[in-house]
């Protein structure tokens, strides 16, 4: 499964994968299979990605185009 949303989202804040990575607390090349799908991404990750970009896990994982957070 390759994860173009996040892909998107970081793009649409010109942020490079070694920035998100770092501020992730994880290498480039981590995060870079996390981005491409080779490599699935812990829970714990996910939610500190959604939280960044202030969206849902499930607009992420492409299950609805809502990007709102319910809480």
């Amino acid at each position: 499964m390759s994860f173009t949303r996040i892909r998107d989202l970081r793009e649409d804040l010109y942020l490079t994968q070694k920035e998100i990575g770092e501020f992730l607390k994880l290498s480039r090349r981590t995060y870079a299979h996390y981005e491409s799908g080779t490599r699935n991404i812990p829970l714990d990750v996910l939610i500190d990605m959604a939280d960044f970009h202030n969206v849902s896990i499930d607009y992420l994982l492409g299950r609805t185009d809502n990007k709102k957070v319910n809480r």
